[in-house]
């Protein structure tokens, strides 16, 4: 089982960058697969990027070209690097384990990314 903490979220202008960063602890991270997803106020929540154990990726459209997920098994980390921000980005971020497309466990806090002016 993985306990996993989101951080790296602000505020930040239109244009610019962030970058996210999901610490795990518990088991080895080796074999999960992690998303990040995103909950804007009003709105359902979302995935928005997958990285596989095997290193392959997968990203919401909207993102697309702009977010760029990454893992780093030795030191227990998955970043979600995030260019090009538009307030269409404001929302809680939270990372997760994924199975089958879906994640597994509980949500944490996440962290609050606002893109704004």
């Amino acid at each position: 089982q993985l306990q996993l903490v989101e951080s790296g979220g602000g505020l930040v202008q239109p244009g610019g960058s962030l970058r996210l960063s999901c610490a795990v602890s518990g088991a080895s991270l080796d074999y999960y697969a992690i998303g990040w997803f995103r909950q804007a106020p009003g709105k359902q929540r979302e995935l928005v990027a997958a990285i596989n154990s095997d290193g392959t990726t997968n990203y919401e459209d909207s993102v697309k070209g702009r977010f760029t997920i990454s893992r780093n098994n030795a030191k227990k980390t998955v970043n979600l690097q995030m260019n090009s921000l538009t307030p269409e980005d404001t929302a809680v971020y939270y990372c997760n384990a994924l199975r089958g497309g879906s994640y597994i466990y509980s949500w944490g806090q996440g962290t609050q990314v606002t893109v704004s002016s």
